[in-house]
């Protein structure tokens, strides 16, 4: 059944009104109403209304000056939440076990939450010392490896719109340069991009660095990120590179497993 051939439904409003959610979920991007009613096959007034109604619920987000809609902050909440119930919990932790076996440094698993990264599962290595980053605990995803890898995958339409302005952005250590504004954010998720995976030096905790790789659905959204932590002092930079590429073959491992062969 494709997204334009259903059967007629008793509640059309609540029908339709997920439609469009699984329609801009689908896409690597934000569509103008004009094409979620084409698509969809609704009259434009129709959609307009909708959108109007999950705009003021937070699970879409309208871009004034590309006038298109995205998914809204709600909508990720959902994503979490689902996330926290089950399935990466469950897939990551074993995965995250292996890899501190591996690197014989701590790691965890966090899932965007708002403008913040919750983090779901946390392996601890031996006779090192215990973090920030406990299950339960959220930070600011913008200081946070776990949160800038997340954050580079997604839209930059997205990025923009969850941090509109100075008061989006927030600082937990004293750090040379912080990131306190978008544009500086920005030119950061590009290197991450390039890259393939982010880091993220004293941020957090004065000493501690981190360095995360996104998981990933079919579409390539992001739908969490797997990093590991430790004492700067303890480990150089030619070996961080290393930790990255095999925190990033565990991110890449976690999403097959949860979503299987991925597009592209």
């Amino acid at each position: 059944m494709t997204i334009t051939d259903h059967k007629p439904s008793k509640v059309p409003a609540a029908e339709n009104t997920l439609r469009i959610l699984k329609l801009l979920s689908a896409k690597r991007g934000p569509l103008a109403a004009s094409t979620i009613a084409t698509t969809l096959d609704l009259p434009r007034s129709s959609v307009y209304h909708l959108l109007g109604v999950m705009e003021q619920s937070g699970f879409v987000m309208h871009l004034h000056e590309e006038q298109r809609y995205g998914l809204g902050v709600a909508a990720f909440e959902l994503s979490s939440a689902y996330s926290r119930q089950e399935p990466l919990s469950r897939l990551g932790r074993p995965l995250l076990a292996s890899l501190v076996d591996r690197v014989g440094e701590s790691a965890h698993l966090a899932v965007l939450h708002g403008r913040d990264v919750l983090y779901i599962v946390e392996e601890r290595a031996k006779n090192r010392p215990s973090l920030v980053t406990d299950v339960g605990v959220r930070l600011p995803s913008h200081l946070t490896a776990s949160g800038r890898a997340i954050l580079a995958a997604l839209p930059k339409s997205q990025v923009r719109a969850l941090y509109p302005n100075a008061a989006a952005f927030s600082s937990l250590t004293e750090v040379p340069n912080p990131i306190i504004k978008y544009s500086t954010l920005s030119g950061h998720l590009d290197q991450v991009r390039i890259r393939g995976y982010s880091t993220e030096s004293g941020e957090v905790s004065d000493g501690f660095g981190s360095v995360a790789a996104a998981v990933t659905d079919h579409l390539g959204w992001p739908v969490a990120a797997v990093a590991v932590t430790f004492l700067e002092e303890k480990v150089p930079a030619e070996q961080r590179i290393k930790l990255a590429e095999r925190v990033a073959q565990v991110a890449g491992e976690l999403s097959t497993r949860i979503y299987g062969r991925r597009e592209g």
